[in-house]
C-alpha cells in the first residue's frame, strides 16, 4: 500500500494506493458509516458489503439525478445517520457523485469517502471534490465542489469491470497526458489496453501518476479559476452529446477531444491532431462521429464554462501543453457546424 496526501482549501485528503477493501474499516468502521454503491458492485462484490449499512442504487447515468439524491436522503433519515455519520461511496462516476453532493447537503455536511471501483473513477471522477447531478440533459448542472476525507483504491474491484469500462477510463489518462503530460503520452503511444489489463504494476503505476496529476491541478486552482479548466479538454462538446446519444462519458469526450483539436488547429495552430486521434482509436475510442451539430450547440450553451457571450475553451497548442481560450459563442456555433464527421 501507498499512502499520499493533498492539502485542499478546506481539509486534507488522504489517497490509499494499492490498498485492500478491509482497510475500509478503519477509515469509516461499521457502525457509524453507510455506504452507497450501484446493484452491480452490490452484486458482484457482495462478501465485501457484509455486515456494513448499505443503500443500493440503480446503476446508470439515468439515475444521476435529483430523485435519486432524495430517495438515498429519505434512507439516512430512516437510518438515523447524523452529522456523526460517515458516507462511503463505492462505485464508478456517478456514484462517487451522488454520494459526495449528498454528504455535502445532508444535515449541512457530513463526512465522506470514496472507494472508486472503475477505471474512469480511480483517475478522475472521485478526485477533485466536484459532486453533482444531471437535469434532463444538461450534465452536473447542480452540485458543489467539497472534497471527500479520503480515497482508497483496491485494484482487485477491477477484476469485473467489463472491457467497455476499461475504455471508458483511458479517455480521461490520454486527456491528462494531452493537457500535461507529453512523457504519458509517448507511454500511450507504444502500449496498448490489454498490457495494461496483464501488467498489475504498470496500471499501479498508471493510475496514481494520473491520479496525482489531476489532484496537483485541482490544488493549485480547487475553484476553477485558472489551470483547473484545463481538465475540461473534450468536455464542452462531450457533454453535450453524451445524454442526447446516450454514449458512455469515455465515448462522448474522445469525441469532444478529436472536436477540439481540429479547433485547436483553426484557432492555436496545433498541428498533431492525427497523432491524438491514432492514440485514442488504439485504445477503442470513437473519434469523429456524425451528430446534430445545431442541437449539441443549443445543449452546450448551457454549460458551465460559458461566461456571458464567450466559452472558456481547452484547446492544445501542443501534446502535453493544454491552453484556455475564449471563444465568442457566435464564433464557437460556426466552428463547431464546420468540424468534420
Amino acid at each position: 500500500m501507498q499512502k499520499k496526501s493533498c492539502q485542499f482549501s478546506s481539509k486534507k485528503v488522504d489517497y490509499y494506493f494499492d490498498a485492500d477493501f478491509s482497510l475500509l474499516e478503519k477509515l469509516a468502521g461499521k457502525e457509524h458509516s453507510v455506504l452507497i454503491t450501484d446493484e452491480n458492485i452490490y452484486q458482484a462484490q457482495a462478501k465485501k458489503f457484509k455486515g456494513w449499512n448499505t443503500i443500493v442504487l440503480k446503476p446508470g447515468e439515468a439515475f444521476k439525478i435529483q430523485p435519486t439524491v432524495d430517495s438515498v436522503i429519505e434512507q439516512l433519515i430512516e437510518a438515523g445517520a447524523d452529522r456523526k455519520t460517515t458516507l462511503v461511496g463505492i462505485g464508478g462516476g456517478v456514484i462517487t457523485d451522488i454520494t459526495g453532493y449528498v454528504a455535502a447537503i445532508y444535515m449541512r455536511g457530513i463526512r465522506c469517502g470514496f472507494v472508486p471501483s472503475t477505471v474512469l473513477a480511480m483517475v478522475d471522477a472521485s478526485i477533485g471534490g466536484k459532486n453533482g447531478v444531471d437535469v434532463g440533459i444538461y450534465k452536473n448542472l447542480v452540485g458543489t465542489i467539497r472534497q471527500p476525507d479520503f480515497l482508497l483504491y483496491d485494484y482487485s474491484l477491477l477484476k469485473t469491470l467489463p472491457e467497455t469500462e476499461w475504455v471508458n477510463g483511458f479517455a480521461e489518462i490520454i486527456k491528462h497526458s494531452c493537457i500535461k503530460d507529453l512523457r504519458l503520452f509517448k507511454e500511450l503511444e507504444t502500449r496498448k489496453l490489454s498490457f495494461y489489463k496483464k501488467d498489475k504494476a504498470a496500471l499501479s503505476r498508471l493510475i496514481l501518476r494520473n491520479a496525482m496529476l489531476k489532484s496537483k491541478v485541482v490544488e493549485a486552482d480547487e475553484f476553477e479559476q485558472g489551470e483547473r479548466r484545463l481538465l475540461n479538454f473534450g468536455h464542452t462538446l462531450g457533454h453535450a452529446i453524451e445524454n442526447m446519444y446516450e454514449l458512455s462519458h469515455g465515448q462522448a469526450i474522445s469525441i469532444g477531444m478529436t472536436a477540439a483539436c481540429h479547433l485547436s488547429a483553426t484557432l492555436a495552430g496545433f498541428k498533431e491532431t492525427a497523432r491524438v486521434v491514432k492514440v485514442l482509436e488504439q485504445y477503442g475510442l470513437p473519434t469523429y462521429a456524425d451528430y446534430d451539430a445545431k442541437a449539441a450547440f443549443e445543449v452546450l450553451q448551457k454549460d458551465k464554462k460559458k461566461e456571458r457571450s464567450s466559452m472558456n475553451y481547452v484547446l492544445l497548442s501542443k501534446i502535453g501543453k493544454g491552453i484556455v481560450q475564449q471563444i465568442p459563442m457566435t464564433q464557437l456555433q460556426t466552428l463547431i457546424q464546420e468540424l468534420p464527421a
